[in-house]
């Protein structure tokens, strides 16, 4: 075995000169995921951090509160009605001597769980026409013309119609406060998805057009696939940001509801029912009708700031900043 010769001008040449910097390994790329990105950018918008501690605030209220404050929110005490501020009820009694407390965490229990729950259905329904309207162009026309019918129906009266028509066969089927609110959440479900179908079709008309998707469809990939790795992954972010505006609308359909009496029945508290529970006493026990009114408000803005906080975060021009 022979050596190779020496050469003089290769090993000048990978000796590094006096004075020049060493060459060494490229250093690890650090790298930030989507969500990450979201989230950074997220905590910038100090109106959306202060909703979303606040409405933190009201789910702890709401859901950690009655394991403090162990009061049935609907024990009758005649004796104690139309009672004060004091230690044994810290917000009074109503005109049945119920613990007022009590009933504002029960009530909102029910309210938020009515808006989330119509919220996923609304969502669910808008995504699916949005996402058939916008990636099939022969389902575009019936479909949107559908959704323009919806949009002109006046909602408030067509729910109001929904519960008078359907209240009574629910109740006897599934029992009066699972009855109502089967129909409360899925009317406002089905009268709320407007918004979002039209916001997803707009994003899947520019996606489709994109370079993956044709590539996608070039090679013979079946449409489900496309949708479900392609199209749905991207419109994700207008569908959380309409999902959290949809719970605001959610709540206040649902308090509307409650306060024209055609809601929950009385037993049954909700932010909507103890409004309408107090409004005939207004003006000698205002805090009856302050604080349900605050907590809807409170809520309903909180969700409204959290949602323009994820549009702004999930804008990829403002996030690339």
């Amino acid at each position: 075995m022979t050596k190779a010769p020496f050469d003089p001008a290769a090993a000048t040449a990978a000796t590094p000169a006096a004075g020049a910097p060493a060459i060494t390994a490229p250093e690890a790329v650090v790298t930030r995921s989507q969500w990450s990105d979201v989230w950074r950018q997220f905590r910038r918008h100090r109106g959306a951090m202060v909703a979303l501690v606040l409405f933190v605030s009201v789910i702890l209220f709401v859901s950690v509160g009655p394991l403090l404050w162990r009061i049935d929110p609907t024990y009758v005490d005649i004796r104690a009605r139309n009672q004060g501020f004091s230690l044994a009820h810290p917000l009074g009694t109503d005109q049945l001597g119920r613990d007022l407390l009590a009933r504002l965490m029960a009530g909102g229990q029910v309210s938020i769980a009515v808006g989330l729950t119509a919220m996923i259905i609304a969502i669910l329904l808008g995504s699916l026409i949005g996402i058939l309207s916008g990636f099939f162009r022969r389902l575009d026309a019936p479909l949107m013309r559908m959704t323009e019918l919806f949009l002109a129906l006046p909602l408030l009266p067509l729910l109001l119609l929904m519960v008078t028509l359907f209240r009574e066969p629910l109740s006897q089927n599934f029992g009066s406060a699972f009855g109502i609110f089967l129909l409360i959440v899925t009317a406002i479900g089905a009268t709320s998805w407007m918004q979002a179908a039209r916001i997803v079709r707009g994003e899947v008309l520019g996606l489709k057009e994109r370079e993956f998707i044709l590539a996608a469809r070039s090679i013979g990939t079946p449409s489900h696939r496309m949708i479900l790795r392609h199209i749905l992954p991207n419109v994700l972010s207008p569908i959380m940001v309409a999902a959290t505006l949809g719970i605001a609308t959610a709540i206040i359909t649902e308090s509307a509801l409650s306060f024209l009496g055609l809601g929950f029945p009385p037993d049954f508290p909700t932010w909507g029912r103890l409004l309408f529970d107090a409004v005939d006493q207004m003006v000698l026990y205002p805090w009856r009708v302050i604080f349900p009114g605050v907590l809807i408000s409170l809520t309903v803005l909180c969700v409204n700031y959290i949602g323009d906080g994820l549009r702004d975060a999930m804008d990829p021009r403002i996030r690339g900043r």
